[in-house]
């Protein structure tokens, strides 16, 4: 269960694509090591799954994934697959 989103848009490649990876927050919830959300960078943009452990985390993640989707393209689209 959680909320999907992708994210429309031109995706980072190469070191931009490697500084934005790194400005992501863990995605592991401790100690019980629950997965807060995951990722993909696909052709098209980015996916993200927020898996509702952490809320304010998952929003980070998002929040980093729009900046760079804002910065890169002339259009953006954010969907709910």
């Amino acid at each position: 269960m959680g909320r999907e989103y992708k994210i429309k848009c031109a995706p980072f490649k190469d070191s931009d694509l490697a500084n934005l990876l790194h400005k992501l927050p863990s995605p592991i919830a401790r100690p019980k090591l629950q997965e807060i959300y995951n990722y993909r960078i696909d052709n098209d943009g980015y996916y993200l799954i927020d898996h509702f452990v952490n809320r304010s985390v998952a929003a980070q993640a998002l929040q980093l994934f729009l900046d760079a989707a804002l910065s890169s393209s002339d259009s953006v689209s954010i969907e709910e697959p």
